[in-house]
């Protein structure tokens, strides 16, 4: 079937996510990795993408933990220096589609307040045709919850909904309710999908 909609991750499908590297290039490696130790910095962020205040999550953390507290707010202070750089052929691939003229959706693990700092950092994030915001939607993937909303929202049938991110759980879960999907291990692969479902050509998706 025809793919209606093409539906992108963000946190490394488009930009990197990769919190460890950063602090490695900047306190070093050995204080990165205790520093990983001492707090669970995927815990913290999956309760901002759930919805809970960015700012305040972030304090409380810091509290929580007083021999690393400056180093935990600065995923508050320093966000933009954190959650960085663009994936560039990732970027390219995302503005094809929309040159094309194909509907394009971000399905995102984001909080409600950090997103709008990114997307300002980022301006091709407001170029998708809809967003779905897990911190404004209240809801996290992988939970069935989100992609049935998205489902609503959008008013296409599962099946026409090509879907890409960088974990397997989410794909799973979207693959369960039908969606078609690929699991992102780098925009090359994703290129490639996008040739094969033919919405790009090999020269668009270079």
């Amino acid at each position: 079937m025809t793919v209606n909609a093409v539906i992108f991750d963000i946190g490394n499908v488009l930009i990197e996510w990769q919190p460890e590297r950063r602090f490695a290039e900047t306190i070093g490696p050995e204080r990165a990795a205790a520093l990983f130790s001492a707090f669970d910095v995927h815990a913290m962020m999956n309760r901002i993408d759930a919805g809970h205040d960015f700012a305040a999550t972030i304090a409380e953390t810091a509290q929580a933990h007083p021999d690393w507290q400056a180093e935990i707010l600065r995923f508050r202070d320093g966000w933009t220096e954190i959650a960085q750089p663009a994936i560039p052929h990732s970027v390219r691939l995302l503005r094809a589609l929309v040159a094309r003229g194909i509907p394009t959706f971000a399905l995102t693990n984001f909080g409600a307040q950090n997103f709008p700092l990114s997307a300002a950092q980022f301006p091709f994030l407001t170029e998708f045709d809809r967003h779905y915001i897990s911190g404004e939607m209240g809801l996290i993937k992988p939970d069935p919850a989100i992609y049935a909303a998205v489902e609503r929202d959008c008013a296409l049938p599962p099946e026409t909904l090509l879907f890409t991110d960088d974990r397997a759980d989410n794909i799973a879960a979207a693959q369960s309710r039908g969606w078609k999907t690929h699991l992102f291990d780098g925009p090359a692969g994703w290129a490639h999908c996008l040739v094969k479902h033919g919405l790009l050509t090999k020269d668009e998706a270079a």
